[in-house]
């Protein structure tokens, strides 16, 4: 069983990003255990507060990451970039600097994402690509799912609504699962 830890970069109810984690993991195949994570609860970083103890939410997700195979990264794009608060807990789980090898290093992590622009989220996919190489992780560049003109491709329920999309999705996740099985 490969276990993937899917986490969405948007903290919004109706967030595109968490409907594409959703539907991610519902068609996960049967062999992969897709657990997911949204950024609630993590405070912005202060090395005050990092002195004074790890939060709650931080250890908790942190844990998360060390017991999963792979890590899929769903990410909204904001200003073309990555969106501060999903920045802000990649720099959390990094803290203290001991714990960032066993939570990243050689750790198989993928990135996707929705957008209601034409162009997915392109920018914000590639931005991450020097953040997961610092911190030692594993990309898998295996596949690439950028939704464009996410607001047209999910009905009321947070389910895409085209088969092509979805067939895609499935396939980037059995990829993904199979890379970090092997990699793990």
């Amino acid at each position: 069983m490969t276990r993937i830890l899917g986490i969405s970069g948007s903290l919004r109810a109706q967030s595109y990003n968490t409907s594409l984690l959703k539907e991610a993991q519902r068609l996960a195949g049967q062999d992969v255990e897709f657990d997911v994570a949204t950024l609630h609860g993590i405070p912005l970083y202060d090395g005050d507060v990092e002195a004074a103890g790890m939060p709650e939410a931080v250890e908790a997700l942190k844990a998360r990451v060390i017991a999963a195979d792979g890590v899929l990264l769903v990410s909204p794009e904001y200003n073309n970039g990555v969106p501060g608060v999903f920045k802000n807990a990649i720099d959390w789980l990094s803290r203290p600097p001991a714990d960032s090898e066993k939570v990243f290093k050689g750790r198989p992590f993928a990135v996707i994402g929705a957008s209601p622009g034409g162009f997915g989220t392109i920018l914000a996919q590639a931005a991450w690509l020097p953040i997961l190489r610092t911190l030692g992780a594993q990309q898998w560049a295996g596949g690439r799912l950028m939704l464009s003109r996410a607001n047209q491709a999910f009905d009321d329920d947070g389910k895409l609504v085209d088969e092509r999309t979805r067939e895609q999705l499935r396939a980037f996740v059995a990829g993904f699962a199979e890379f970090a099985r092997k990699a793990r």
